[in-house]
This record gives C-alpha cells, sequence and structure tokens, in this order.
C-alpha cells in the first residue's frame, strides 16, 4: 500500500521522527509536502526517467524530496553527504541531474559545486540561505498539494561509494507501474520482516546510503514510523529502543562491534521488550559477534546480502543462522551461481565469484558501458556479480569469503583478509581493523594488518607483537600479519563501508599494478 494511502485514511499518524530532537511529520504532512515539490518539478519541466540529486545530512525532509521523485517516474540520487564540492560535483553531472536540492547544514560544500554543474538548473536549500540555491520552503509554497494527472512509478538511482574506483551510478530500470503497486522492496520489507502499521522503525545510518533509504521507505509504503538518528553512537541507540519503543532496526556489523565493547554499565539496564527484529547487512559480520548479539538481543537478528543492483537477495534468520553459523542466507531472488576467474562453475563448498541469475538484465553502471559488461558472466550475460567471493555449502546457504579486489595473492595462495578481520577485531584491545596486500619481492605480496586500537591503549612495539601472537593462536600461520600498522580511526564510512582501497593505495603508491 502507497505512502499517499495511508496518509488518506490516517492522516496523523507520525511517519517520521528525528530520534534527537524528537521533530516529527505526519503521513498527511509528508503525503502534501511531497505533492507540492513534485508540482514544483512538473511546473519546471521535469517528467518521467529525470533525475533528482539529493546531497543532505539526515533531516525530517529527506523523505518528502524522496516520495515526490518517486510519484513523478523520477530518479533520486541520494548524494554522500561527506563528499567534497568536486566530488558531489561529479555525481550530479554524471548522473544528468536537472535539479539538487540541499541545506544549509551542507551550505558551504553545495555552494562551491554551482560553478561545475551548469546544467542543473533547479537548486533549492532547506532550512536557510545558501548562495547560488533558492529557498526549498519558498518554492514549494507557491504549488498546490495536488496530485500530478499521471504518477508513474519511479526509484533511486545511488552511487556506489568508491571503494574500488570511481564511484558509479547504478540504474535499474523503471517498472512501468504507477505510484499506487507496492514496490519489489515493499514486499520483501513486508514479508520477510513483518513491517506494518504497528512498527516503529530505528534507522542509526546515513539516508545517502540505499539500505537505511529504501527501508525507511518501504516502511512508510507499509504504514510503519521512522526514528532516525542524526548519527549512529552506540549507547544513544540503545537508549532511543527503549524510549522509542522500537519495534524494528537496521544494524552494519560496525555497529554491533561498537555497542558489544561498551562498558557494561552501559549496555546493562535497557527495556528492549519492544524489539522483534534487528536486520543487519552491509558488510559480512564476524561470526562471534554475531552470536554474542543474539545472546545478548535474543534471535531477533536476521541478516540478508544483497546489493543496490538487486541482481540478487539472500536472507536468513537467527535459527538459520545458528544452524549454519556465517552464513548470509539462502536465495529469495536469484539463482547462484559460484565460478572461478574463467567463469567456470566450482563444486559446492569451494569458494569462487558469486554469479546471479535473473530472467533480464535488472541493473546498468550509468555512462559506463564496460563496467556494466565486466559485471556480467563472459557465458552467460544474465548471470551477474557484485564483486564478492564466497562458496554455498550442501544445503544452499551462502556464504561470503571477501571481496574479489582485497583477495591477498602471496607466493601463489589466495588469502581473504575478511576471514583475518573478523578474527582480529576480537582481540580486546582492538576497536577496528583492516587487513591489506602490501608489496614483498619474494612473494608478491604479504599480509598486513591497519589496527584502530580501543580507547586508551597506547601503540606500542609489544601490543603489536601482542596482536600478532593472537592471531597465530587463531589463524594459520601464511594467514597471519607480517606487520601491524595503527591509525587513530580507519577510513570507514557510517555505512559500516571501509575505504580499504585508501588503505592499500598507501602501500602501493597508487599503481593499478599488484606485480612489484
Amino acid at each position: 500500500m502507497p505512502m499517499a494511502i495511508h496518509a488518506a485514511e490516517a492522516p496523523d499518524r507520525v511517519a517520521t521522527i528525528m530520534a534527537r530532537s524528537g521533530e516529527s511529520v505526519t503521513y498527511g504532512e509528508l503525503n502534501e509536502n511531497s505533492l507540492r515539490l513534485a508540482q514544483l518539478l512538473a511546473a519546471a519541466g521535469l517528467g518521467e526517467g529525470d533525475v533528482i540529486a539529493l546531497f543532505m545530512e539526515n533531516n525530517i525532509r529527506y523523505h518528502e524530496i524522496y516520495w515526490a521523485a518517486v510519484r513523478s517516474g523520477m530518479y533520486l540520487c541520494a548524494v554522500n553527504r561527506y563528499l567534497t564540492a568536486e566530488e558531489a560535483a561529479y555525481i550530479i553531472n554524471d548522473s544528468g541531474a536537472k535539479a539538487l536540492i540541499s541545506s544549509k547544514a551542507l551550505g558551504e560544500v553545495a555552494a562551491r559545486t554551482v560553478p561545475d554543474i551548469g546544467n542543473c538548473d533547479i537548486r533549492l536549500a532547506v532550512d536557510g540561505p545558501v548562495e547560488g540555491f533558492d529557498s526549498y520552503e519558498d518554492a514549494v509554497a507557491h504549488h498546490d498539494p495536488d496530485p500530478l494527472p499521471a504518477e508513474p512509478l519511479g526509484d533511486f538511482m545511488n552511487y556506489s561509494s568508491g571503494t574500488t574506483g570511481r564511484p558509479k551510478g547504478i540504474r535499474r530500470p523503471l517498472t512501468g507501474n504507477t505510484f499506487d503497486v507496492p514496490s519489489a522492496l515493499d514486499g520483501l520489507v513486508g514479508g520477510l520482516y513483518g513491517v506494518g502499521p504497528d512498527t516503529v522503525y530505528l534507522s542509526p545510518a546515513p539516508l545517502y546510503h540505499s539500505a537505511p533509504l529504501g527501508f525507511t521507505a518501504a516502511t512508510h509504503s507499509l504504514g510503519g514510523t521512522i526514528v532516525i538518528m542524526d548519527r549512529f553512537d552506540p549507547v544513544e541507540a540503545l537508549e532511543l529502543i527503549e524510549k522509542y519503543q522500537i519495534t524494528h532496526s537496521q544494524w552494519v556489523p560496525t555497529m554491533f562491534v561498537r555497542m558489544l565493547k561498551l562498558d557494561p554499565a552501559e549496555r546493562e539496564g535497557h527495556d528492549f521488550s519492544s524489539h522483534r527484529v534487528a536486520i543487519h547487512a552491509a558488510a559480512p559480520c564476524p561470526v562471534e559477534i554475531k552470536r554474542q548479539m543474539i545472546d545478548w538481543w535474543g534471535p531477533i537478528i536476521n541478516e540478508y546480502y544483497g546489493g543496490t543492483e538487486l541482481n540478487g537477495f539472500t536472507a536468513l534468520n537467527s535459527e538459520q543462522w545458528l544452524a549454519h553459523p556465517g552464513s548470509v542466507g539462502l536465495p529469495l531472488i536469484g539463482a547462484i551461481h559460484i565460478c572461478d576467474e574463467e567463469g567456470n562453475e566450482l563444486p559446492t563448498g569451494e569458494p569462487g565469484v558469486i554469479y546471479f541469475e535473473r530472467d533480464e538484465m535488472p541493473f546498468t553502471y550509468h555512462n559506463d558501458p564496460e563496467k556494466t559488461d565486466d559485471a556480467k558472466h563472459p557465458d552467460h550475460p544474465l548471470w551477474t556479480k557484485l564483486g564478492d567471493i564466497g562458496y554455498v555449502d550442501d544445503d544452499g546457504f551462502l556464504f561470503l569469503t571477501d571481496r574479489e579486489s582485497f583477495m591477498i595473492i602471496s607466493g601463489g595462495v589466495n588469502i581473504y583478509p575478511q576471514e583475518i578481520e573478523d578474527t582480529l577485531v576480537m582481540h580486546p584491545k582492538v576497536a577496528d581493523v583492516a587487513v591489506v596486500g602490501v608489496p614483498n619481492p619474494d612473494m608478491g605480496e604479504e599480509v598486513k594488518a591497519v589496527v584502530q586500537l580501543a580507547a586508551g591503549v597506547e601503540a606500542t612495539s609489544s601490543v603489536a607483537d601482542e596482536i600478532q601472537a593472537y592471531a597465530l593462536e587463531h589463524l594459520a600461520n601464511y594467514k597471519v600479519p607480517r606487520s601491524i600498522d595503527f591509525e587513530a580511526e580507519l577510513p570507514r564510512l557510517e555505512t559500516g563501508k571501509l575505504y580499504k582501497r585508501l588503505l592499500r593505495d598507501r602501500y602501493w603508491g597508487n599503481k593499478d599494478s599488484r606485480i612489484v
């Protein structure tokens, strides 16, 4: 059921709450505000298939802008709010956006994009003046909250974070449905997780990321209330579950790690009785971390694996995971094929490149046919990959081992950093860790760990020795880091994704070749 029907049937139901301030908007207000913006865009000549760029922090107006685009048959391109003006301008231009909406909070950076986005004539800013932008509030106030004559269903078009190169736009074909038809994601969120009008959904991540935006929008479609954190804080997140009687929530593994490493006094004493479903994805979760979360919160932890491309989707609940520890689930969208580098299918249990088979090509990389073709299997064009390595067990459950581009090849042996990271993060003195391959003249590459230490721990050679000894206890010798560097903070997005390429480039001199 689309958001607009909930607005008609229960206009005073709260649709969105900003967690820290308590600012809220009802379904009636959300629907009306989105209609005014849709009318403004239509009056400016924008229509089905056009792109609107949204460069904004987590803000109470985020979803009204999303819904204005989606009910107009347009693509919403949510731009990473932490980008520089140059990086943001690249995405705005590459996406072909005809409108840009930003905010006073990001005004300084947004204003610096203006000279470089000459084809984006409509520029609006919420919450106050921004140089080169018109007032969003004044502009939409001139338009009536009437539905457009036709409301084709749009979509969002997000850009990858650029962890392995220049960000690429992921563009899914429009379905041809109208706005009153539920999307495939609405069906998944409602069917898998029981989201409905009684749902109170906590979203602790930035909305520019596809999963938080997609799942919160689906919650609106299903009539629930979303609670948006300005930014993730582990103590605040636990307090909010009790304060707002959260029923559903969505996390990434680094958030689990940070909550588990809190002082026991900060973790205990919260009322979690309302909390029915905790969803996580975005990166593989260390087995022991997830086991500890299930012990703490109970069997409410649900995991899924899939990309914005929606070429495939797997999922499993706590009971299934406990029977298959480390798995990311069974396929719900797409048939899985595990292949070697030449595209040959591999036997059950053997790791290789993960391909999903669909009946039609579900996405393209915008303005990059070469990358689109590279995602396809060499012999089966409807088998596509996201660049992950994994295997399937005898029961059909998928396990991830690592990213294809992050695999370390040392003396001809394949080493998967994720396994080493999952081990080292369990050390009590380690807050975060990244494992990369660095040049070795004899072996080609060797394993290096880059560690962010827990608060109060001093970076010394004895601590490095301690971490290496711990690794040797739990890992085969060839997987143990040959050296450890310390960083005050790893370059990790709030989405949990690590800019590992930036770390790796320091040791390779930003060379494309892996050959020393």
